[in-house]
């Protein structure tokens, strides 16, 4: 259901094309069903795809050639058989395209919508049998790839580029953004390369600015269970000194940082929560003299709500619970609460807003009130310019 970018090719030029191949379609399945003696059976995702699919995505979900379409289509069409994108959307957004059409989630106008052609139960079927068309074991399905959150990171390998402001809200003036880049790579492996900026005010009312400590990670799915809503992650990172910590910009040693995730869906009866996200590791610094050890562990909880009936914006408030303790003697533990709002700004839901405030809980002496904020975009759902109208 998922058409790629239509900004090669003139829409006007071709919706009467669709606009009649459209009707004719879904005509052709009413008059079909409504033939005495011959029936179209309808009870299986197949037969469904058959009869209203199969026309433009082809025999296997790889697309019809252009010369049994008889119309340029406006781009190659998905391959459903390819597990990269079968198993990277959610059924949500699946259903959501089918149906609301392609233009109800920013995609080409050429695809109808079914809302009234197919019942959900319907719906539900042929998204059943487009998954299938998958047959590559090993891929863990988008049901557990939870919202992002700001300090917890989730076991889900993604493609996407986050940009990450912090700001102070208590003691001096500042700002830390981040951009962070996360390329999915095989079945269940994940790269990332974090870059973090600084602009602080000193107690002596002169501004700092630059380059913090970069980071490299690579991300490995153990395992994961599509029944039971589970999914097991563990991450490996180097932090380079590539900041100036004279001007708080680093940590200015090399550091390495090893952690797990474990990411729980909860039961639907369960209506206040969706998910549990968690998270544990370590930092060993090479030089512990400059920067201690230290142990962290991090959880996440929210719901998804979902406008139009479930087929529209979505909005996941959260709250995490931070905690992190120095690995010296005499060190105590510092325990945050984070609370926060995402929001889909996009029709695609590829590109998402989070903002949240981050209180300190505990030895709150030194340590600020921040607020954050992050724009997230999903590129391997397009480009940032599409899927807005």
């Amino acid at each position: 259901m998922r058409s790629r970018d239509i900004s090669t090719w003139s829409i006007w030029g071709y919706l009467p094309v669709a606009f009649v191949f459209a009707v004719v379609w879904m005509h052709s399945i009413a008059f079909a069903q409504s033939q005495a003696g011959a029936p179209l059976k309808l009870d299986t995702g197949e037969e469904i795809y058959k009869a209203a699919c199969i026309g433009c995505h082809g025999p296997g979900g790889k697309g019809q050639p252009k010369s049994t379409l008889g119309f340029e289509p406006p781009s190659t069409f998905p391959d459903f058989s390819d597990c990269r994108g079968t198993t990277g959307e959610k059924e949500f957004d699946w259903r959501a395209t089918i149906h609301e059409g392609g233009a109800g989630r920013g995609f080409s106008r050429i695809m109808p919508s079914f809302s009234e052609a197919l019942t959900n139960e319907q719906i539900y079927k042929v998204v059943g049998y487009l998954r299938s068309l998958c047959t590559e074991p090993g891929w863990p399905l988008a049901e557990l790839n939870f919202p992002r959150a700001f300090g917890t990171e989730k076991a889900f390998p993604e493609n996407e580029t986050v940009l990450t402001s912090t700001f102070n809200a208590t003691g001096n003036p500042g700002v830390e953004p981040e951009i962070t880049y996360e390329k999915r790579f095989g079945v269940k492996n994940q790269m990332e390369i974090s870059l973090p900026f600084s602009f602080q005010r000193a107690d002596t009312r002169t501004w700092f600015a630059g380059v913090g400590d970069a980071v490299l990670g690579f991300k490995r799915v153990m395992a994961y269970s599509s029944k039971t809503g589970s999914i097991l992650s563990l991450q490996g990172e180097v932090n380079f000194p590539t900041g100036d910590p004279a001007h708080g910009l680093g940590a200015g040693v090399t550091a390495f940082q090893t952690f797990g995730m474990f990411d729980q869906a909860l039961p639907a009866k369960l209506k206040v929560l969706d998910a549990v996200q968690t998270q544990w590791g370590a930092v060993l610094p090479t030089h512990t003299k400059d920067l201690p050890q230290n142990f962290y562990f991090n959880t996440a909880i929210g719901k998804t709500l979902v406008q139009n009936k479930g087929f529209g914006r979505i909005w996941t408030p959260m709250v995490e619970f931070l905690a992190s303790r120095d690995l010296v003697d005499g060190a105590k533990t510092n325990w945050d609460i984070l609370p926060q709002m995402q929001v889909s700004l996009s029709k695609r839901q590829h590109i998402l807003a989070d903002v949240g405030v981050r209180f300190p809980m505990t030895n709150t002496g030194g340590r600020t009130t921040e607020v954050l904020f992050y724009v997230l975009w999903d590129w391997f759902d397009g480009s940032w310019k599409s899927g807005w109208k």
